[in-house]
């Protein structure tokens, strides 16, 4: 497999999809480096973006315009039919494995999610009407998501990066009365829209060490999780290669590299998400915060919330 050498990188530093102020779709460039794009919709503020001319987040053709418009609606950097597969790893922090008195993994624990479960950075996490009923026990799940630029098999642990397109802030939304239910995880991990993404999809070539990112979770203004990659026990490069053994990782593959310690389920008593709460999802350097309103699909609602659009 080719891997994503020097002129191959794209144009971009961090890369947003969104809605213009005349519901247009667009590819952009925030104008303000610094500026945490998700916080500052969520806030009501003006965001600007200077035109990315791409087909796609996975399109390394792409060009910068000098063009700028203003950002009315932030939507996640890559469409479901982009994502192909997401893969992703669990009890990959230290302090997260001791919170929930688990040995440490000798080797990566991987569960897949649905690319049905995408969702933009602000849309609504609806538990759906069977998950309502099992009081379901929503949580939150900060995550670093790592997106594979080029297709590839086989890579070994030296390479890896050579394949990673960027990263984003993800939440591995979960309804743990379902997760616990079975083995598999699958399930309580992958209703549709329990996995936000985004706001921004930040180059590989700005972050070249993602242990430097730190991750954070705030609800209802109380910091919950508060964490760094530095504590993975799985390193970035170590899962790419180590999901690319024998397994194809196409173009647009989204990996979920794991959480740090603090999620609901594991605190006494227990924290649940519930409607009404403001749930910030953060990593830095410049991934910025998922601002998603919590919503269930329960009988008072008729059936009548609004999915969000992909």
């Amino acid at each position: 497999m080719t891997p994503i050498l020097l002129e191959d990188q794209p144009v971009w530093n961090r890369l947003i999809r969104f809605e213009d102020v005349n519901g247009q779709e667009r590819y952009g460039e925030p104008i303000d480096d610094d500026l945490d794009v998700g916080i500052a919709l969520h806030r009501g503020e003006d965001v600007y973006a200077r035109i990315v001319r791409a087909e796609s987040a996975l399109d390394l053709s792409a060009a910068l315009s000098e063009d700028v418009v203003q950002v009315k609606r932030i939507l996640a950097p890559l469409r479901p039919e982009e994502a192909g597969t997401i893969r992703c790893i669990g009890l990959n922090y230290r302090e997260h494995a001791a919170e929930m008195k688990l040995s440490i993994p000798k080797t990566p624990t991987m569960f897949l999610k649905a690319t049905e479960t995408i969702n933009h950075p602000s849309g609504h996490i609806v538990a759906p009407h069977c998950a309502d009923l099992h009081d379901c026990h929503l949580d939150y799940e900060v995550e670093l998501a790592v997106v594979i630029g080029k297709t590839c098999k086989d890579v070994s642990e030296d390479h890896a990066m050579e394949y990673v397109l960027g990263y984003m802030t993800a939440n591995d939304v979960t309804a743990r009365t379902h997760q616990n239910e079975v083995s598999q995880w699958d399930r309580g991990k992958g209703f549709d829209g329990f996995a936000p993404i985004g706001p921004a999809l930040v180059s590989s070539r700005v972050i070249p060490d993602p242990s430097v990112l730190q991750l954070q979770t705030v609800l209802n203004g109380q910091v919950m999780q508060q964490g760094e990659a530095s504590d993975m026990i799985f390193t970035v490069p170590k899962i790419v290669s180590f999901l690319s053994q024998g397994c194809t990782l196409q173009k647009g593959t989204i990996i979920l590299t794991g959480t740090p310690c603090g999620i609901g389920v594991s605190r006494n008593p227990p924290v649940r998400l519930v409607e009404g709460d403001e749930l910030f999802v953060t990593i830095s350097h410049g991934l910025g915060s998922l601002t998603n309103p919590i919503a269930f699909k329960s009988s008072k609602h008729n059936g009548h919330l609004i999915e969000a659009r992909i």
